[in-house]
């Protein structure tokens, strides 16, 4: 959601790549915290403490497949000279009614059930004759076959200390502990220990929803077939993928074409599912820049303090920009440039910290590094901009991919960074140390 208007400024107005970003955060805010079950929360942001109702485990339990015993009853046990015990039940996972171990006596355990009072330590099944007299055994048969198990007696070939193979009650986590703090992205493991402590439901942030739309008559969907003049669109893909990458539920629309109000009317029906709109393509000064057209106004009449300033950054790739707020929600939407290579590293400069900031993330950018740089020859920059440059990154270097072209799909494809250059930089030689945005 938005609850600020962005700044604007007067048309000939440079903005910084930082200026710019400052104004996006500045006006996005993080979602409002709402009850999901368990696996809804998945990806979701913690907005409260979670602290444990109930200890883990609950109550001792075996970790071995034995028999449950009093330790001075298996002393002095040895192949030799086994301890022979009176085996008076079975102990499962999940069942009631304990037994009790009295001296002399054994209770066959399972993995995970309570260890029966009276009892010390467990002993594994494969120190023992499985209550069939004819020496160690490798594991247990199942209960329909092994009747003689639960009943009779067993033989112990070996010792074991007090407490040996038994899960002591909150070892670990116990009562009253802080299960998970606020600010934690649930994944598995989290919803995992959620579960275990009986939780059925959540307070997080909700995953952003994002919409993707990308503009151009040029634009043909993959798999259909190109007539002359035609691409397939790529960049609705990849910033769908990208949107995905960054935690939000993205959706795709299908290229629109060269027109304005079928545009505008597009965007319109979409708001109903989207937190944060994105386009791509048309923010230039081209007399085809449909984004630019459709939405470049001070305000909407319909909705006060609505609106989309496009502006003119002092960065390579991506110099034009759009952001603002449209509908009644005031849904933050950013219009990326169409080159797909300035659409992706503007997605990962403004749009990616922007929905991370939706979620309620503290940390809403790309780990950052400082890198050598290895190049056949020095490495030019446009002055007065922020250049960034495809690389791939590993041991402390990093190696440029590819040219400054911001078409070059394929070299996007083999880049895992991005090489900064500053704005006072005209030229960058080997060795020399460089910024760089790491992507994945």
């Amino acid at each position: 959601m938005s609850t600020a208007a962005p700044r604007t400024a007067g048309p000939d107005h440079l903005w910084s790549v930082d200026e710019h970003l400052d104004d996006i955060l500045a006006t996005v805010r993080p979602l409002e915290p709402i009850e999901l079950n368990l696996l809804d929360a998945q990806g979701c942001v913690l907005v409260e403490d979670v602290t444990v109702p109930v200890s883990l485990p609950p109550f001792d339990n075996s970790s071995m497949d034995g028999y449950a015993v009093r330790v001075a009853d298996v002393a002095g046990a040895s192949e030799q000279y086994p301890a022979a015990l009176d085996v008076v039940g079975d102990a499962a996972a999940g069942q009631a009614g304990l037994l009790h171990v009295g001296p002399g006596q054994a209770v066959r355990i399972m993995t995970g059930a309570p260890l029966p009072p009276g009892a010390e330590t467990v002993v594994p099944v494969e120190w023992t004759d499985g209550g069939l007299g004819e020496g160690p055994v490798a594991g247990m048969r199942a209960r329909s076959l092994a009747p003689e198990g639960a009943t009779g007696q067993v033989y112990v070939y070996r010792p074991a200390p007090a407490r040996a193979h038994v899960r002591a009650e909150g070892s670990d986590v116990k009562a009253g502990d802080r299960a998970l703090a606020a600010g934690t992205v649930l994944g598995p493991p989290q919803i995992s220990l959620l579960a275990a402590i009986g939780r059925g439901t959540v307070r997080v942030r909700p995953r952003p929803r994002v919409v993707v739309l990308s503009t151009g008559s040029e634009l043909v969907q993959p798999g259909e077939e190109l007539r002359p003049g035609q691409i397939y669109d790529s960049n609705s893909f990849a910033l769908t993928a990208a949107a995905r990458d960054a935690g939000a539920i993205a959706y795709r629309v299908g290229a629109v074409a060269d027109d304005a109000a079928t545009l505008r009317d597009t965007i319109e029906d979409q708001l109903v599912r989207a937190d944060l709109m994105v386009t791509t393509g048309g923010v230039s000064v081209g007399a085809y820049d449909v984004v630019k057209e459709a939405l470049s106004y001070a305000g909407d009449e319909d909705e006060p303090g609505s609106g989309v300033e496009f502006r003119k950054l002092a960065m390579q790739p991506g110099k034009p920009q759009g952001f603002g707020s449209i509908g009644p929600d005031h849904t933050p939407l950013l219009a990326l440039p169409g080159n797909p290579v300035s659409s992706y590293v503007s997605f990962e400069l403004f749009v990616r910290p922007a929905i991370r900031t939706l979620m309620g993330l503290e940390d809403v950018h790309r780990p950052r590094t400082r890198a050598t740089l290895t190049a056949d020859g020095a490495l030019t920059s446009p002055k007065g901009r922020r250049q960034f440059l495809r690389g791939r990154y590993a041991d402390g270097t990093v190696t440029p991919v590819g040219g400054a072209g911001s078409h070059l799909v394929a070299a996007l494809a083999q880049a895992d960074a991005l090489i900064v250059v500053p704005e006072d930089a005209e030229s960058v030689a080997p060795g020399t140390e460089v910024e760089v945005v790491l992507l994945g």
